[in-house]
């Protein structure tokens, strides 16, 4: 059975593309959605994906993501520095989580260089655009298999 992996993201990340290009760059949600699912397919692995303005559904969503996949992508945006709902929804579901962000957030304004999700996370990737989600698959993946041996 082929590894399911739930790439999440957060709020405004719909605008990819659009936004900020300067910070964030021109790639759309949907061009790394595509990339990141035929990288899968390529690896064994399907991938599933949401996104969500509102921190609430974003905890549904883990919470929902416990009772089919292996592990989650996720790039929580600003709530990355904010919600401690998140990070306990994180630690509730016992999935393996990469922290990803398409800046280097530890480069940028004070607020955003601590991560409340970080701590339960298996790792992060940040700062490479919007490869940070491939240089993040590939690392869920490989620590999947870790695992499993």
């Amino acid at each position: 059975m082929p590894r399911q992996i739930l790439l999440l993201n957060g709020p405004n990340l719909n605008l990819l593309g659009t936004r900020e290009p300067d910070v964030y760059g021109a790639t759309t949600l949907d061009d790394i959605v595509a990339q990141l699912r035929t990288i899968a397919i390529e690896r064994g692995a399907e991938l599933s994906d949401q996104q969500s303005n509102h921190e609430g559904g974003l905890v549904d969503m883990l919470h929902d993501a416990r009772n089919w996949a292996d592990g989650v992508l996720f790039n929580p945006g600003a709530y990355t520095h904010t919600s401690i709902a998140l990070r306990d929804a994180i630690a509730a579901t016992g999935l393996a989580v990469v922290e990803v962000h398409l800046s280097n957030v530890a480069a940028r304004e004070s607020f955003r260089q601590h991560s409340m999700i970080s701590p339960v996370c298996v790792g992060v990737v940040s700062g490479f655009g919007a490869i940070s989600y491939v240089a993040a698959l590939d690392g869920l993946l490989r620590h999947l298999d870790e695992v499993a041996a």
